[in-house]
């Protein structure tokens, strides 16, 4: 199976995430939006490094060519604005109901050179058999274009159907699209990080959504900001389990 088409018609990808397991979605974002994010990434990357706590050996990575960025919700404001787009809501009402949670949002930056990464599914660490929905949604905005040669993410169309199919290696082809592409695919699609055998870096943002009975991959009431809090959406919070019914009440009600 091929990739789905690049499409910029949202209603276009709710069809393309049931036959695919993933879509491409172009123009949700401004360019200059792009660019701030773009360069927030790389400067989160630099600030990493230079405190010595950049995370170059990540479980599902090869190497120490992929970087990873964690907590970016701290780093700028432009990433709490991506987290809750209105197209990335309306998705997430569509194809796993609302509410929910926001797992995690982070960076992968394949540097010159990198080894790839680990074929896998999201919802690996959730118990078989898998349920005949999908349980999460990986919303990916690609700050770099993507190609076949600088690390792309490697993905394995139609791999969500049957469930707890688990491919060989050699079926995940590169998702080849240009930099603001929404790249959305649903949690049993097995997918990996791609070789960059190219001479720059490419990086991409990873916000991980999932049906509010799953914990969080990032546990936000001890890394947030207590300032973003402050100042948070109603439909932030929510996504934090900061204000939902879905994830716990304190005394009947929503705890914010």
């Amino acid at each position: 199976m091929n990739l789905p088409p690049l499409t910029d018609n949202l209603t276009d990808a709710p069809g393309h995430l049931d036959r695919y397991g993933l879509a491409l979605i172009s123009d949700q974002i401004s360019p200059q939006a792009l660019r701030v994010a773009r360069e927030a990434t790389y400067a989160a990357a630099e600030e990493d490094r230079r405190q010595k706590r950049q995370d170059s050996d990540f479980a599902l990575d090869h190497g120490v060519r992929n970087v990873r960025v964690w907590n970016l919700l701290n780093r700028h404001a432009i990433f709490r604005d991506l987290v809750q787009l209105p197209s990335v809501i309306e998705l997430l009402r569509e194809v796993i109901g609302w509410p929910a949670l926001l797992g995690n949002l982070s960076a992968n930056i394949a540097l010159s050179d990198s080894d790839g990464g680990v074929l896998h599914a999201d919802q690996g660490y959730m118990p078989q058999p898998w349920p005949a929905k999908p349980q999460g949604l990986n919303v990916a905005l690609l700050l770099d274009d993507f190609t076949s040669s600088n690390g792309a993410t490697e993905v394995i169309p139609g791999s969500h159907n049957p469930p707890n199919y688990k491919p060989p290696n050699e079926a995940a082809i590169p998702v080849t699209a240009p930099a603001g592409t929404l790249m959305v695919f649903e949690s049993r699609v097995w997918h990996r990080t791609g070789r960059n055998r190219t001479t720059l870096p490419r990086a991409a943002l990873f916000g991980w959504y999932t049906r509010p009975i799953y914990r969080t991959q990032e546990n936000w009431f001890l890394s947030l900001d207590p300032k973003v809090a402050e100042t948070a959406s109603d439909t932030l919070l929510t996504l934090l389990a900061y204000r939902t019914e879905g994830f716990g009440l304190v005394y009947g009600k929503s705890p914010r």
